[in-house]
């Protein structure tokens, strides 16, 4: 009996977990999300695209070939780009954050930005996480 709950409850985790994403076209991505990725990684083709329903929230998820995820709002505006240990484009983050890093952390480099819902997250290639306010104040940085 325990095995066949066991099972059930594996099956309907793994059809939840199927279900939450799920493949799409790139010219299926709301249009601000489709010129997102062509103004700003143009240099790299998509991988993967897929709508993405995390946290009960619906948006998307891209992969690019060079190993970059993009994830975007449902209404296509970019929510985080993760370049993992390499550099990310900087033109759409906004300028203050830039000129904090570039006074700050002159020899270092944007990987990741985050726009979670209390706060943004932004990490650099030396893996100091820093946060700022939604509008660009800086509250707090530390290494990881």
């Amino acid at each position: 009996m325990k095995t066949k709950i066991s099972t059930v409850v594996l099956l309907l985790g793994f059809v939840i977990a199927t279900n939450a994403q799920k493949k799409i076209e790139v010219a299926e991505l709301p249009k601000p999300a489709q010129e997102f990725l062509k103004k700003y990684f143009s240099d790299s083709a998509v991988e993967s695209a897929k709508k993405d329903a995390e946290h009960g929230e619906k948006g998307y998820e891209v992969k690019l070939k060079d190993g970059t995820e993009v994830e975007f709002w449902k209404d296509g505006s970019y929510r985080e780009v993760d370049g993992g240990d390499k550099p990310i484009p900087t033109a759409f983050i906004p300028q203050n954050i830039k000129n904090y890093v570039a006074k700050h952390y002159p020899n270092e480099k944007i990987t990741h930005i985050d726009y979670g819902h209390k706060d943004l997250d932004v990490d650099l290639t030396n893996k100091i996480d820093l946060e700022f306010t939604k509008e660009g104040k800086f509250i707090k940085g530390e290494k990881d």
